[in-house]
């Protein structure tokens, strides 16, 4: 048995096909993919729950309150739903960042 757990995160330009990565110590498997937008977020984590058995989803924090929702609405409680937040400063520079990145900024 593993403790199997998907990061994913947001980049416009992504192909989460190819945007993605594996690790296995043997007792965790992570798997991490970088989605273009929530309905291909939507679309990766429940074929990686159903195929890889995910025990939790961690998601960055360019998930907005409402995808988290519905992210963990779509498993009814079923797989654990995580955001990776920093406090307020934090929060604000990696705002900047994916501005800057992303053409917004």
């Amino acid at each position: 048995m593993s403790f199997n757990v998907l990061v994913m995160v947001h980049s416009p330009d992504a192909d989460s096909e190819m945007h993605r990565s594996f690790i296995d110590t043997g007792k965790f498997k992570l798997w991490s993919v970088v989605v273009r937008d929530q309905a291909e977020a939507l679309d990766v984590a429940k074929r990686l729950v159903e195929e890889k058995q995910i025990d939790s989803i961690l998601l960055c924090p360019g998930f907005s309150h409402q995808d988290v929702a519905e992210i963990l609405t779509a498993f009814d409680g079923q797989v654990g739903v995580s955001v990776a937040r920093g406090d307020g400063l934090s929060n604000k520079i990696a705002a900047q960042a994916r501005a800057r990145a992303y053409g917004g900024g």
